[in-house]
């Protein structure tokens, strides 16, 4: 039921596939198409090579996997410098980080670009690289983050405004 359900989601691309002919595309299109907003649809046909139909972030997540993954492999299997420093020369955008943080994204990196292939699923390594590359893009125009985290330590209480009204 568990693992049902996480194929089903809509946030994670699947490994499911639902299956239809081509002639259920034609007679009903919207059905079809309904169901390949959330999973892969592989199109029968009796006359030619079955086909695929998926959303467009799907692909544009497997296409970005299959970059990210050369360039990370190539860096794993390279043995000039460190790890870092060769994630660095693939991703020069890791090298706005601190050291400790070019470490902790280089850790978060791989680990996102195992649990993709171990679980089939390119957007698992896409929500790991995305949100890194974004914050270095953020940091390197002079969005810096915020070194001082004391603030937190103290709860605001903030005027609930419909119970003021």
């Amino acid at each position: 039921m568990y693992s049902e359900y996480i194929q089903n989601y809509p946030g994670s691309m699947s490994a499911k596939v639902e299956k239809f002919q081509s002639s259920e595309l034609s007679r009903n299109s919207a059905k079809v198409f309904a169901v390949a907003e959330n999973t892969a649809v592989l199109i029968t046909r009796r006359d030619g090579e079955d086909l695929v139909l998926m959303p467009d972030r799907d692909s544009r997540y497997q296409r970005d996997f299959y970059e990210f993954s050369a360039l990370t492999m190539s860096a794993l299997f390279d043995d000039r410098g460190t790890l870092v420093e060769r994630m660095i020369d693939r991703f020069p955008w890791i090298g706005v980080f601190k050291p400790e943080g070019q470490q902790e994204c280089v850790r978060a990196l791989i680990d996102a670009a195992r649990t993709a292939f171990a679980t089939n699923s390119p957007r698992v390594a896409m929500m790991t690289l995305i949100p890194w590359r974004e914050t270095a893009s953020a940091i390197a125009e002079g969005l810096a983050p915020v070194e001082d985290d004391e603030w937190y330590d103290e709860p605001v209480i903030v005027p609930n405004p419909a119970l003021d009204a």
